[in-house]
């Protein structure tokens, strides 16, 4: 196992390339890998992203907009956060939309080396625009090429002294999908303990290039029990 720095995992990171963050509306992001991220001078960025970032945005990855970072946004859905609007109504982010589906199948097609999936979702809608089609016993599919990335930027809970690494709650959702569809994988883990069972394991140690050592559990925890009381999204207590 490599254990690197948050600066060494992000000193990886050149202007233009494509990254994948995992995670949900900033919820089972590297935290400190984003946090850090944030105070380079990279750009140009295309960003591989689910659900763009925390609700009423101020938070992770909404920052990397703010800056002006990412130039391209590949993601299923988008509007939750100010900073992407923004960027996008002045002009400064290019936003390519995919049904989730579609766009996690486009990722595990990218990993698995697969020439693209084929979808009946978006046939006949503006989603068909400028792609291939097929006919397979009467129905009609759309051709969705497989997406990959330089870097994937992925959390975990735990990694063993060999490397494998555990997900827990919105970490399994699809951080261990982007870890085979990227040239260079960083995983940010909460903990590093000796043994992990097996049968906990959901990311393996041969598809992760660095781990970095991230917030403790606790920490993390605190962080978003802080800023959902801020916005009232959970009761003081």
């Amino acid at each position: 196992m490599k254990v690197v720095s948050v600066e060494e995992a992000v000193a990886q990171l050149k202007d233009g390339m494509t990254i994948m963050i995992g995670g949900f509306l900033d919820v089972g992001i590297p935290l400190k890998i984003v946090e850090k991220l944030c105070e380079t001078d990279v750009k140009d960025l295309t960003l591989i992203n689910t659900c763009g970032s925390m609700v009423g945005g101020g938070f992770g990855t909404a920052y990397l907009f703010a800056q002006g970072k990412i130039k391209k946004y590949i993601t299923s859905h988008v509007g939750v956060a100010p900073e992407h609007l923004n960027a996008y109504k002045e002009g400064k982010l290019e936003v390519e939309f995919y049904p989730m589906g579609s766009w996690i199948e486009k990722i595990r097609a990218g990993g698995s080396g697969l020439g693209g999936v084929l979808t009946p979702v978006g046939v006949e809608t503006l989603v068909e625009e400028g792609k291939q089609k097929v006919t397979i016993d009467g129905k009609e599919y759309l051709i969705e090429l497989p997406l990959r990335a330089d870097i994937a930027f992925i959390k975990g809970y735990q990694a063993d002294r060999f490397g494998n690494v555990r997900c827990r709650y919105l970490q399994r959702n699809n951080n261990p999908i982007m870890a085979f569809a990227a040239d260079y994988v960083v995983c940010e883990v909460n903990e590093f303990v000796d043994e992990l069972d097996p049968d906990l394991v959901h990311i393996v140690a041969p598809l992760i290039d660095a781990h970095v050592k991230g917030y403790t559990f606790e920490e993390e925890q605190q962080i978003y029990r802080d800023l959902w009381k801020e916005r009232k999204r959970l009761k003081a207590g």
